[in-house]
């Protein structure tokens, strides 16, 4: 899948998964499952043990529909190891131009976290795809409704704070994705081998996104 490609499907879903799994195989039957649902992009943390190896094997097993990023990318060595391993997007909670230089370098999407209007902007002029808001917990909704009134043609993507119950309040507010975690996927459902609660979850979520996309056409 090449770079629009990838992108269009996140912006056409508009949920990314962050998920912090134990091995591959734990993470390749929650991506089934969430699939399911209707979730197709997977944010594969750097924090979680074995990361890259983690990533590798995913990718390598993947299906075609899946898309499985690298996120907490802090730095662009990272970045790299990361896109060699197979991650097909990069996430990062900070703002390194270098991250982004690199990314655009290789041609995978890139979204680096940023949080007040100036750094938004300094990662939009540096090439991201979209811009992270983090932590978005602290602002809600109403902070991605202000950023959209001068910076309509910034791509935002909230993550901290998202809800099931409140993905259509963030999306109405202008969020192009949002970026869900243990909202979605918990070590609990997990360790329990829970899939049918996961592709619940991810059902909900799609549905959310729709119906906020919904109302703010309106």
């Amino acid at each position: 899948m090449n770079h629009t490609d990838a992108l269009n499907l996140i912006r056409s879903t508009g949920v990314i998964a962050i998920m912090r799994a134990k091995s591959s195989d734990q993470l390749l039957a929650a991506a089934e499952a969430i699939r399911a649902g209707g979730v197709c992009a997977i944010e594969v943390t750097m924090t979680t043990p074995g990361a890259l190896a983690v990533i590798e094997q995913a990718t390598a097993r993947r299906d075609e529909a899946v898309l499985f990023g690298a996120g907490t990318v802090l730095d662009p060595e990272s970045a790299r190891a990361a896109i060699l391993a197979g991650a097909q997007f990069i996430v990062a909670p900070n703002l390194n131009l270098g991250v982004i230089e690199l990314c655009r370098r290789y041609s995978i999407p890139v979204f680096p976290g940023a949080y007040t209007p100036t750094e938004i902007v300094t990662a939009w002029q540096a090439g991201a795809d979209m811009v992270k808001v983090f932590p978005a917990s602290v602002g809600g909704p109403a902070f991605i409704k202000a950023l959209k009134a001068p910076l309509p043609q910034v791509e935002l993507v909230p993550v901290g704070g998202v809800e099931i119950e409140n993905t259509a309040d963030w999306i109405r507010a202008g969020s192009a994705a949002v970026g869900v975690g243990s909202a979605l996927v918990d070590q609990k459902l997990l360790d329990a081998a829970d899939f049918a609660a996961l592709t619940d979850r991810a059902r909900r979520l799609i549905a959310e996104v729709k119906r906020g996309r919904a109302r703010a056409s309106v």
